[in-house]
């Protein structure tokens, strides 16, 4: 197939150009920088911010022609210390009206398939007494962010209802694999430096995505006739608790996990006095993904456990940093 991965040398654009290259497909890659680093396979390479397409005259419509898939991981990005002033609006720009606008060329020029990397914050920030998040739930973001995000997956199924191009939207929680960076990178550094934490009796769930069991959904998705406009939430089926979650990293990286119990009360206490409640939200609420759906609908599961990507982010830490010596 004839791919075109926008957002290709983002974290998750490069694990699924790389995978969809070891496969044998075409990729065109749309990257920011003409400086961008990408596989020599890569047929074809499309230089240009998703902000060109707010000017009517831009146009992405020749990259487009002969195209099978569109799979769009772009975007603007969640920012914890957002200053815009007007967040939303920066938000839409580029995650609303620059993916409906490339949708609209795509599906103009044939593309069969467009497949939307949105959030689970479309869903909410927490399950914190309710019931685990599912796509039959009524969206409802809190942050503007999250707001994009849905109005952009509204935007594409309206098209989707318009055009014979299909639609697919999938709404993954915080991914984790080998490259990442962002709060789960922290984490891993402050483990490897084995700076104590008070982090020991922490009792909340919280699912995550591996980075491998991302790519194996979206590349199931590519094809499926049953995934044909759907929302999928998709997670890696094991959750676990911040407190799991850094004593599993400690193993994988082979390092003590230094953890003292305080009360989880204290310290969102505290978080609230310093006004971090978002933080706090994300190391002690709960986040839980029922991923049912992809399974009945399309028959898939989770190929790797989080046990097994933790121990290949430990060994390509390893490879990277012998790499650079």
């Amino acid at each position: 197939m004839r791919i075109f991965v926008t957002g290709a040398t983002g974290f998750v654009g490069r694990a699924l150009v790389d995978n969809l290259i070891a496969d044998g497909h075409s990729v065109i890659a749309g990257v920011r920088a003409i400086s961008a680093e990408l596989p020599v396979e890569v047929e074809q390479k499309l230089v240009g911010d998703l902000r060109l397409l707010l000017d009517e005259q831009n146009t992405f419509t020749d990259i487009l022609k002969n195209v099978d898939v569109v799979i769009h991981t772009a975007a603007r990005v969640h920012i914890m210390n957002d200053n815009s002033v007007d967040p939303l609006t920066e938000f839409r720009k580029v995650n609303v009206t620059a993916t409906h606008e490339l949708a609209k060329q795509a599906a103009r020029t044939g593309v069969k398939r467009f497949i939307f990397l949105s959030s689970i914050k479309v869903n909410g920030e927490s399950t914190d007494n309710r019931e685990v998040f599912r796509e039959t739930d009524e969206p409802f973001p809190e942050d503007a962010y999250g707001q994009s995000k849905l109005e952009a997956e509204q935007a594409l199924f309206e098209l989707g209802h318009t055009s014979s191009m299909e639609i697919v939207v999938i709404r993954p929680p915080l991914i984790y694999g080998p490259g990442v960076k962002a709060n789960f990178a922290n984490m891993i550094n402050i483990i490897k430096k084995g700076i104590p934490l008070p982090f020991g009796a922490v009792a909340n769930k919280r699912s995550m995505l591996a980075i491998d069991n991302l790519v194996s959904f979206i590349k199931l998705s590519m094809t499926h006739t049953a995934a044909t406009n759907q929302i999928f939430l998709i997670a890696d089926g094991e959750d676990v608790s911040t407190t799991e979650l850094l004593k599993k990293i400690a193993k994988a990286y082979k390092k003590s996990s230094r953890l003292i119990p305080v009360p989880v009360s204290w310290m969102i206490f505290f978080a609230k006095l310093l006004g971090k409640q978002n933080i706090a939200i994300r190391l002690f609420g709960d986040l839980q993904i029922d991923i049912g759906k992809a399974h009945r609908v399309l028959g898939w599961k989770p190929i790797t456990s989080m046990d097994q990507q933790l121990k290949k982010m430990f060994e390509w830490d390893i490879n990277s940093n012998t790499t650079k010596h």
